[in-house]
């Protein structure tokens, strides 16, 4: 049995469906979890339960995390680090294997114009330093030899289906597609990396299933482009065949909207990610399992057919 705890959400879809590749037996884990595949085992469950958790990973031969609780540093320093603990625990008792989709929170701002897997961790966001906390934990228990798992980095993401769950979605295709002006954040004459969920899915359902891939912290294929905001409005633009309309939303602005708009007011502490370069380098694992990521264009026709015909 292999498991998604947080089934259902931009990762945990595309992440079953890959899943099919290596085995029949899957279990999708969430308050509301919807088959995607036919012979999928479904399980409701509250995850910030011990009961409920227990219960979802027990017999499992490898759990997946892609647990996505709401976008607050508070709500994260109260979950995240007590179900993380909780996670490896019975992970250890049942003796199964563990893949955390994890995001790039916790590393340097200094480092994140070229980030590899040896990026510097120096996080300056609260829920950067969550993130560290959470990924030191795993990693440690690993290095200790008392858990089996591996860590699986993301880059912002986009693809079909994601919906808000992808601010290049919300902020570009959204409303290039109504004809309305795209807004970007902050700057956009910047390169800014996005990785492709399937891709993402793909690489992670991967790395479960291959015994080498264990015990170290891989970056998910994405591509090696190096896309400003500007041209990420130009080429969505003409692939929804619509005008190029684009507005970049300063910080003073994304504060002011803070004070109205929670998710807003949680975006400030994140927006240095938004004022310099971003480039996500997944080249090790495209070395090492010659895995190759899709291209932006290609990404973009893709999720245009799938949510924007």
């Amino acid at each position: 049995m292999q498991t998604i705890l947080g089934s259902g959400g931009a990762i945990g879809t595309p992440l079953a469906k890959a899943l099919t590749k290596y085995t029949k037996d899957i279990r999708l884990v969430s308050r509301n979890p919807k088959k995607v595949n036919h012979a999928d085992h479904l399980f409701k469950a509250d995850l910030t339960q011990p009961n409920d958790l227990e219960s979802s990973i027990m017999g499992s031969e490898v759990v997946y995390v892609t647990v996505g609780f709401p976008y607050s540093a508070a709500l994260w320093r109260e979950y995240w680090p007590e179900f993380i603990r909780n996670v490896v625990r019975l992970c250890e008792r049942e003796n199964c294997k563990l893949v955390f989709f994890d995001n790039i929170y916790m590393y340097d701002p200094k480092t994140i114009g070229h980030m590899t897997e040896k990026a510097e961790i120096n996080p300056i966001s609260e829920k950067g330093k969550v993130r560290k906390e959470i990924a030191d934990y795993i990693l440690e228990r690993i290095k200790g030899c008392h858990l089996k798992g591996l860590i699986a980095r993301s880059a912002d993401f986009y693809g079909p289906g994601v919906g808000n769950n992808s601010v290049l979605v919300e902020t570009v295709f959204k409303p290039l597609s109504q004809g309305k002006t795209a807004n970007w954040l902050v700057d956009g004459s910047v390169p800014h990396s996005f990785t492709y969920t399937p891709d993402a899915a793909e690489a992670t359902a991967f790395l479960g299933n291959t015994e080498s891939a264990y015990g170290k912290v891989w970056h998910l294929p994405t591509s090696h482009e190096k896309w400003t905001g500007k041209e990420w409005v130009k080429e969505i633009a003409q692939a929804l065949k619509q005008k190029e309309k684009m507005r970049v939303v300063p910080l003073w602005m994304i504060k002011f909207m803070g004070l109205f708009n929670p998710i807003m007011k949680e975006s400030v502490e994140m927006m240095y990610q938004n004022d310099r370069p971003y480039f996500f380098d997944s080249s090790e694992i495209q070395k090492v399992y010659s895995f190759l990521p899709t291209d932006y264009k290609k990404g973009i026709r893709q999720v245009v057919e799938a949510d924007f015909k």
